[in-house]
């Protein structure tokens, strides 16, 4: 398998991708290197479900094997919420500030600050064989919003064993422990074993 398509139209993922697999000889295209296509309606009732809704998409638009994600934070003090709906809740919001808020506020009445970051990457090499992939962080909220960092909901989470949010820490550094490099990491020793 000498090329393989990365289905996402977020930009910070496919920069993240991309300096994951700099160094592999994988030809990783991505939907900026291609035509012009939508997204599909990502309305499965999973990580799973939906990171195989656009790994297959992509499978057929383009007859190429594809790999896609489906990431979100889960927040025990939101009854583990908002995860496959993580993107969509930000949305419900005016700005950013305003769903942190509500989210430490939750956290802080309930005493209960635990969370975990999931990546589940779907990988479809035809239209009946899909390998996934799940990478897992736990950590904590934050009691107010810290770094410039990252993206999402990175300026409110603590990993496990650190003091710093996502958003405190340079990319790298991020990339390095992150929920989606876990999961890719396990991907990259499928593909190279």
């Amino acid at each position: 398998m000498k090329s393989l398509i990365f289905f996402s139209h977020n930009q910070k993922k496919i920069k993240e991708v991309k300096n994951i697999f700099i160094k592999s000889n994988l030809n990783i295209k991505n939907l900026n290197n291609l035509n012009k296509i939508k997204q599909p309606n990502e309305n499965g009732r999973s990580f799973a479900d939906n990171a195989k809704i656009k790994s297959l998409y992509g499978y057929k638009k383009f007859n190429l094997p594809c790999f896609a994600d489906d990431s979100g934070i889960c927040i025990n003090a939101l009854n583990k919420k908002p995860g496959i709906q993580s993107k969509r809740f930000l949305e419900n919001f005016k700005n950013y500030e305003g769903a942190f808020d509500y989210i430490i506020s939750k956290t802080k009445i309930k005493n209960e600050k635990r969370a975990f970051f999931n990546t589940t990457i779907c990988l479809t090499l035809n239209p009946a064989h899909h390998i996934f992939f799940v990478g897992k962080i736990n950590g904590t909220i934050s009691d107010k919003p810290r770094g410039v960092n990252g993206f999402g909901y990175d300026p409110i989470f603590i990993p496990n064993g650190l003091d710093k949010t996502f958003a405190e820490m340079k990319s790298d550094k991020k990339n390095n422990i992150s929920h989606r490099m876990i999961a890719l990491q396990k991907m990259e020793s499928f593909l190279f074993n």
